[in-house]
């Protein structure tokens, strides 16, 4: 089949327009994405389980360090009201983003190496292994969607790194 020269160069002018416009909108999301990351952080380290939990879908699941497994959104609340009044209590959270990958426009994956320091001398639980510096060290990922109000995150998987493994810097 031949195309002529002028729908070739509509054919072109297309596809150049429809992936800077997909770029545009990549780099929107990411930002609103990364927003998120930054209020999961201020929320973590106020130890407000309601604003961290605000980003997270209403059937989301979720698997903690210890790699318990739990649905919905009132599920996560409620642990993370429980882990703040705990072990967690007063803690610090800095999340850095090692990977963010849109798998549809509106489906992205995005994984981060979490660092939670402060945490007081007594009282963790023995699944909870701190590295030489006091910290406990994740890898986090969360699988999110676009939706009509925003990106909700629908899985949130948690896994701790263990003492020794070595931490990219």
């Amino acid at each position: 089949m031949k195309i002529d020269s002028v729908t070739r160069g509509f054919l072109v002018l297309f596809l150049i327009l429809s992936s800077s416009s997909l770029f545009a909108q990549n780099a929107k999301d990411s930002v609103a994405i990364q927003t998120i990351l930054q209020q999961e952080d201020q929320a973590w380290n106020k130890g407000d389980a309601t604003a961290y939990s605000q980003s997270f879908s209403r059937d989301g699941t979720f698997t903690n360090i210890g790699g318990m497994f739990f649905k919905g959104h009132k599920a996560f609340l409620d642990q993370h009201e429980v882990i703040f009044k705990s072990f967690f209590k007063n803690t610090v959270l800095n999340q850095k983003i090692v990977s963010l990958k849109f798998i549809r426009s509106d489906v992205a994956i995005m994984e981060t190496l979490c660092q939670v320091s402060g945490f007081a001398k007594e009282g963790l639980p023995p699944r909870i292994q701190l590295d030489t510096k006091g910290q406990l060290n994740t890898r986090l990922l969360q699988v999110l969607t676009k939706e009509p109000d925003g990106w909700k995150i629908v899985s949130y998987h948690n896994v701790d790194v263990k003492p020794g493994t070595p931490i990219p810097e």
